[in-house]
């Protein structure tokens, strides 16, 4: 697992965008759990950073597609899919498993 950000950096119920390798990515905090997305929806490239999320869904902020936060899957559109990431917290730093 990479070091991605400080929990510090997420607050609750926040957003922030970070580089790990190369890879923008899209940290999400929901109640102290994180969840670790890429930050270009699959459809047309919309940066997820600007998406609402809800009910352990993000939405994409130009078309309101619907992706799990956990495994990537769309609600609106089977043909696409969010790529998602583990991660975890350890202490304060927050850490991500990339490829």
């Amino acid at each position: 697992m990479i070091f991605a950000a400080k929990l510090s950096e997420v607050p609750n119920f926040g957003k922030n965008v970070v580089t790990v390798n190369g890879l923008e990515l899209v940290l999400i905090n929901i109640k102290g759990e994180i969840f670790a997305c890429e930050n270009e929806c699959p459809h047309q490239g919309s940066p997820m950073q600007a998406g609402i999320v809800k009910d352990g869904h993000l939405s994409c902020p130009r078309h309101g597609y619907r992706f799990n936060l956990k495994t990537g899957s769309c609600l609106d559109n089977p043909d696409f899919t969010l790529k998602v990431f583990t991660a975890k917290v350890e202490g304060d730093d927050i850490m991500v498993e990339i490829g």
